[in-house]
């Protein structure tokens, strides 16, 4: 698999390439895969952008900084950048998730580019790993207003919206549900019929799928 384009899309060129092709293997596709490297690049990306916080932001206290770094570092957050980089086009998945659209998949592509920012760490060490961590986040940490995104959630900021112009509330439906009973993943509608809005979130639960789909229709009413 050539990755050259991945490689100058994050900022990095592996020494060892094996080290990358684990990290975009999907455990339905074979062994190694990129779970362990996943738990590595978890806990490294969340050390970088609560340092990058702490540095940026030097009066807001404990609990905003928290918020804000939880923002950074979700799951739809880390899809976002996936997509941007076009990850899903490397990943290596089993048949059965070729089949279901996995590349596309916002929790395998959010898992592939944690275990991909671990693998840049036994690489090239914890400088190249934040140099890629700041390459991928410069555009978002840039744009980045605390006062919104630390205290605000997705649902409150569509409701705060819409009541502020007299538009009633949005419904939100559960359509879908995929997995085994623990492993669960949802997907939620959210639907603002007198705007003609209808977006879909999902998560691994009902709430985190609802707050999803609320951020798309906040960002589809702002022109995102």
């Amino acid at each position: 698999m050539k990755t050259d384009r991945l490689q100058t899309r994050l900022g990095y060129r592996f020494k060892d390439l094996g080290l990358l092709q684990q990290a975009l293997t999907h455990r339905s596709h074979s062994t190694p895969h990129n779970e362990r490297l996943e738990f590595l690049g978890d806990s490294i990306l969340n050390f970088i952008i609560a340092a990058e916080l702490y540095r940026r932001f030097t009066r807001l206290r404990e609990g905003e900084l928290s918020r804000l770094r939880a923002s950074l570092v979700r799951e739809q957050r880390l899809h976002d950048i996936a997509v941007r980089i076009e990850l899903g086009d490397y990943l290596r998945l089993g048949e059965g998730e070729l089949k279901s659209g996995g590349f596309r998949r916002p929790s395998i592509l959010a898992d592939s580019l944690e275990a991909v920012i671990g693998a840049v760490y036994l690489d090239g060490g914890f400088e190249a790993a934040q140099n890629v961590v700041m390459t991928l986040y410069q555009p978002l940490l840039d744009t980045l207003d605390p006062a919104v995104t630390a205290d605000k959630d997705p649902k409150t900021l569509l409701q705060e919206w819409l009541q502020s112009r007299k538009h009633p509330l949005p419904q939100y439906n559960v359509i879908a549900t995929h997995g085994a009973a623990h492993d669960q993943r949802f997907e939620v509608e959210c639907l603002i019929p007198a705007l003609g809005i209808r977006t879909v979130g999902s998560g691994t639960s009902r709430r985190l799928a609802e707050q999803e789909a609320a951020r798309r229709a906040h960002e589809a009413l702002n022109g995102a």
